[in-house]
């Protein structure tokens, strides 16, 4: 069974069609960094312009480069929440038109369960002893991005549907976020993320001793702005980290996208041991309390997705953690936010018979 996956909760206007939650035969992603880059983060009434241009052609793309007919699709799944709302509304308007006019059920996909069916779709592909590729179950899903750092339990139900308990969360910003905040604020543009992991290994991640976060309550809880404000501090305490920043950016104005030799050149020794010690914090914080949370639940399986899950020094540090049991990242293409993770996330729902009515509404703050 074909279905089509529509995913617009943020910069990326995405369209996929997906075999029985597994094989995929489209994925096209449309990007907007070019469109926010300027702004130093995503501007939200700009992303949902740049969806609108982009929806219809990237959807019939998809199901041109899939191969298929119209007729051939069993559903259409699409993101309804959580994200930008405006952004929301783009995908998840077309994708009922689409359900209307092609007489497909519609179903509504968490953008978060996406993420964790990101990697399920891709061990099902595998075919890896001794489960045929499937994920041991229960897991632990650590879901780690620029909007969203969550941990949740999760089990398969008999109807093969999924259910998740949400066990710990972000308090203020997510580590994406973080990344990206910090990265503006030492002039190294956006998305900060990727150029903080290509500039951290020339630095000294012991260098700078931040504190990690203490807070009352949920202990698996997650919180990044005191670290985000550690940085700030500590720019702020020398002049010359400030001066530095500043050829940076007029840098940046004549050369948008510098090549990693540029960058090094405007670092200082002090900067690559900020930047590198930063990274190694916000990891570390991961690290610490997904390995309690397993502990704890008695998962036997960890599953690493979303954006942030690219940096390679999260995937080095979870991989090379002796747990006693599999730690799983999707690969890089299906870490950000992409559509064959919807279809994916939809196709249980497909078999359960859980379809969505032409009232399911865009939620900004939609849990899983």
């Amino acid at each position: 069974m074909y279905l089509l996956g529509i995913e617009t909760s943020c910069d990326e206007t995405a369209a996929a069609v997906v075999e029985s939650g597994e094989k995929i035969h489209s994925n096209i992603v449309a990007s907007q960094i070019a469109t926010h880059g300027r702004y130093g983060g995503v501007v939200p009434e700009l992303a949902s312009r740049e969806h609108l241009r982009a929806i219809v052609p990237v959807v019939r793309l998809a199901v041109e480069q899939a191969g298929i007919s119209r007729g051939d699709l069993a559903a259409v799944a699409v993101t309804c929440g959580p994200g930008l709302v405006g952004s929301l509304l783009v995908g998840l308007t077309y994708a009922k038109a689409l359900s209307l006019c092609w007489g497909i059920p519609l179903i509504g996909v968490n953008h978060l369960e996406g993420h964790i069916h990101a990697l399920l779709l891709e061990e099902k592909q595998k075919a890896r002893p001794p489960n045929g590729g499937e994920v041991e179950l229960p897991a632990l899903a650590l879901v780690v991005s620029g909007g969203h750092t969550n941990l949740f339990y999760l089990w398969r139900q008999e109807s093969g549907d999924y259910l998740y308990r949400l066990l710990g969360r972000t308090r203020d910003d997510a580590a994406g976020e973080a990344f990206d905040k910090v990265a503006k604020l030492l002039g190294l543009g956006y998305p900060g993320g990727p150029i903080i992991d290509r500039l951290a290994p020339y630095g000294n991640p012991e260098a700078v001793r931040f504190t990690t976060s203490k807070m009352k309550g949920n202990d698996l809880d997650f919180s990044f702005s005191g670290l985000k404000t550690a940085v700030l501090r500590y720019v702020q305490a020398s002049a010359a980290l400030e001066q530095e920043i500043e050829q940076r950016r007029q840098m940046r104005r004549t050369t948008p996208q510098p090549t990693l030799e540029k960058w090094l050149a405007t670092a200082s020794r002090s900067t690559l041991d900020l930047i590198a010690s930063f990274q190694q914090a916000v990891v570390t914080e991961l690290l610490r309390r997904a390995v309690d949370a397993a502990g704890r639940h008695g998962a036997r399986s960890l599953i690493v997705s979303g954006g942030v899950a690219c940096n390679s020094q999260l995937r080095e540090r979870f991989s090379a953690n002796e747990l006693g049991f599999p730690v799983y990242f999707p690969s890089p293409a299906l870490c950000t936010d992409n559509a064959a993770m919807i279809a994916a996330a939809g196709y249980p729902k497909l078999l359960a018979g859980r379809f969505s009515g032409l009232s399911l509404a865009a939620e900004a703050s939609l849990r899983l």
